[in-house]
């Protein structure tokens, strides 16, 4: 089986990734390959402290180009710290978003421009691409809900953002799926975790052969 895959989850708030995420995590170390599970932005000491300005609600005056500016530079230095060296150890990495994330959020729901971003982030990290992504899509409203719901989950600035916004990120998501059809998948994360996870698992699968 393929073991040094480059596998990205995106999707909106409120869907799932990090639980779907543990639950596949262990499925492939029960297949004996090693497996390096990490997000963004974060997942190293420089990457999380740009993460807590970043996803800061008291920060709601940064302009949307310095948004940008500081996911691509998280992103630059835990690619090059953390994930390229796990890949090229013969690793099995899964982030919790990357760059479809900045593409959907600022490029396309804030307007900068989808081209624009992707610049940005070819400037931090080359033009490396997940081998898949799987897209968790999901309607705002029942994100929303589902933070409001979980009362042990951070209120990050993006999870104020108005409905209209969140509504925008979804269709910045859909768009990124007629661009790269081929590398991202989609899955409906509006079902049980249990059918969440075998949908990506049967995904998965086929990319591991």
């Amino acid at each position: 089986m393929k073991r040094n895959l480059f596998i990205t989850f995106e999707g909106p708030e409120g869907a799932g990734k990090t639980t779907v995420i543990q639950k596949i995590v262990e499925r492939i170390e029960e297949k004996n390959i090693e497996v390096l599970p990490t997000r963004e932005p974060g997942g190293i000491e420089i990457a999380e402290k740009i993460r807590a300005v970043i996803l800061n609600p008291e920060h709601t005056a940064m302009d949307e180009r310095t948004e940008a500016l500081l996911y691509a530079a998280a992103r630059s230095q835990h690619y090059f710290e953390k994930v390229r060296p796990a890949l090229d150890a013969g690793k099995l990495v899964i982030c919790d978003r990357f760059i479809d994330s900045s593409l959907a959020y600022q490029g396309f729901a804030r307007g900068i421009g989808v081209d624009e971003v992707l610049a940005i982030n070819e400037f931090a990290i080359g033009k490396k691409l997940p081998d898949v992504t799987i897209l968790f899509d999901l309607s705002p409203e029942v994100g929303l809900a589902r933070i409001h719901a979980h009362g042990g989950r951070e209120i990050n600035r993006l999870d104020v953002e108005s409905l209209a916004f969140h509504e925008k990120v979804r269709e910045g998501y859909m768009l990124l799926v007629e661009r790269y059809p081929e590398r991202i998948k989609v899955v409906n994360a509006d079902q049980d975790v249990e059918q969440v996870v075998e949908d990506v698992w049967s995904i998965l699968l086929d990319v591991m052969q």
